[in-house]
Parts: structure tokens; sequence; C-alpha cells
């Protein structure tokens, strides 16, 4: 099969992208409208970038009809933001998140989940999450303003917590954090089944 992506729709590609960039962590994110009201989302185009500064980036898609997600319009007004970590403990509230609720109202309280202070940024951590991130806005790239167009957030790592476990007082356990990808469609991936290559030196 040899596909040029400019004879599909935005959907067809869509689609093509998320059924084949698996498995993808999870930025749960939360942030505070310029009027108080918290919102908290996933987004699964997710990565990390650098450790100089600490730096993470998602990508919020507009929706089908291209309006920005209430996270995006919550990003510009105030800067900052708190990338939640998901688990296969909280994984099914996380989906509740997702559901597109009307603007103002508050996934928090929707999913039962517990806002609790940030240390350097005004929007709360999520506390049934082990891991999270405080970070400040660096930059955000607009690809597209239509239907499904894409935006990439990069924020600044600012303060990290992380629970214990999975944080050992060294290193973030794998086998106790139980991370969970995005898969195509509506599946999820455990990250349990793992093994492991040493990098190799180089030849000489």
């Amino acid at each position: 099969m040899d596909l040029d992506p400019r004879t599909l729709s935005a959907r067809e590609r869509y689609a093509l992208l998320i059924q084949t960039i698996v498995p993808r962590p999870i930025a749960w994110v939360s942030t505070i409208g310029a009027q108080g009201a918290l919102n908290l989302a996933p987004f699964s185009f997710f990565t990390g970038i650098a450790a100089e500064p600490m730096s993470v980036c998602f990508a919020p898609v507009n929706n089908r009809h291209g309006a920005e997600k209430d996270t995006l319009v919550n990003i510009r007004q105030t800067g900052e933001f708190v990338v939640n970590s998901v688990s296969e403990e909280n994984a099914a509230r996380m989906n509740e998140t997702s559901a597109e609720y009307p603007h103002g109202v508050s996934e928090f309280e929707k999913a039962g989940l517990t806002p609790v202070p940030s240390a350097a940024v005004k929007p709360p951590r999520v506390k049934e999450s082990p891991i999270q991130m405080e970070c400040r806005l660096l930059q955000i790239v607009t690809l597209s303003s239509g239907p499904l167009g894409g935006h990439l957030v990069i924020g600044e790592v600012v303060h990290f917590h992380a629970a214990e476990p999975p944080w050992d007082g060294r290193a973030i356990g794998r086998e106790k954090f139980k991370a969970v990808g995005r898969m195509g469609g509506a599946w999820y991936a455990r990250t349990g089944d793992c093994f492991e290559m040493k990098r190799p030196e180089a030849l000489r």
C-alpha cells in the first residue's frame, strides 16, 4: 500500500496517525481559566523534549468543527499547566475526563478527582495521579486553525512530584508505576510486558 496523505480526508489522516504511532504516552493536563474554572483533559500526542531546560510537549488537536480545546485556550490565557501521569489505577477516571463537556464544567468534579495545590503554578494537580509535572509555557506552534488542526504546546517543567511508590528514592520504578499507553480507536496498552536491550558500544 502506498498513500499520498493529501488524497485523504483529515479524519482518515488522523486515524492513520493514531493507529501507527503506538503506544503513545498520555499527558493528563490540568489547567485553570482566566476566570478560575478548572479543566482536565488527556492528550496522547505527548513526549519529552530535553533535560536542559527540562521540557515536555503535547499537541491538542482542534475538534471536528475547528474549535480549540479548553486546555489550549486556558494555556494561552495563563501560560501554565500541569501534566499528570496516567496509570492502570486511574485510567478509567482519565477516560471520563475525555468527554466533551461544556465550557466551564470541571472534569475534576465529573470524574470524582481531587485537585490539590501546585507548588509553582496556579493550575492544580490531580491527587490520584502518581507523578505530576508543573509547567510554564515556552511556546505554542500552530500548524492549522481548521478542523483537526494541531497546536504544539511546549512547556518547561518547573516542579516535579512523584509518589512513593513508584519513586523509590532513586528512580521511577516501572513495575510499580504501571503506566498505560494509548493505541488506535478505544484501545489502550499496559506497560507490564517489557523487554530490555542494552545499548551496544561503538565498534572500533
